[in-house]
Parts: C-alpha cells; sequence; structure tokens
C-alpha cells in the first residue's frame, strides 16, 4: 500500500512539473511578432508574463482535487484556485 502511495505521489509531482515546463515552452513558441520575427526585450517580457498567467488558470484547474481525487466545486474550488494562481504569481520564474 505505501509503495503504491509513493508511485501514485511521484506520478502527480511529474505531472505538475511537466505542465509548467510545457506552459513555457508553448509561450515561447508564439512569442513572434505579426511578422514572424520572434519578440525580444520588454515585449517578450510583458508577452510571456501574460501567456504564462492565462496557461497558469489551466495548471491550477488540474490540482483542484480534493483528497479523494474529485474535483473541488464551489467556494472550496473559488479559495483554491485564487491562492493557487496567487502562489504561481509569486513564484520565482526561471
Amino acid at each position: 500500500m505505501k509503495k503504491t502511495l509513493h508511485i501514485a505521489l511521484f506520478a502527480v509531482c511529474a505531472l505538475f512539473a511537466s505542465q509548467s515546463f510545457a506552459a513555457n515552452a508553448a509561450c515561447e513558441a508564439k512569442a513572434v511578432d505579426k511578422n514572424g520575427k520572434a519578440l525580444a526585450g520588454a515585449a517578450k517580457t510583458s508577452f510571456m508574463k501574460k501567456c504564462e498567467s492565462e496557461m497558469g488558470g489551466s495548471a491550477c484547474e488540474a490540482k483542484a482535487v480534493d483528497k479523494n481525487g474529485k474535483a473541488l466545486a464551489g467556494a472550496a474550488k473559488t479559495s483554491f484556485m485564487k491562492k493557487c494562481e496567487a502562489d504561481m504569481a509569486a513564484a520565482p520564474k526561471k
């Protein structure tokens, strides 16, 4: 039982780590101007911040489950999403 729990915990951690990496890679790929050139400087920083905040919601959405694995709903979900998004915004960017 303990081994199964450890495997499940590892899988969940790996899933969350891959989501944040995928979100960053997806935003990097979209960071181009209307002429197809890569954004640079302040324009890229602004775009990346906006893109990552938009994608962060979906990462928090995936984490919004109770201890039994069921999706959160109502006030519990609202509270969790608010805290998760605030934590993601405060986390240092790589």
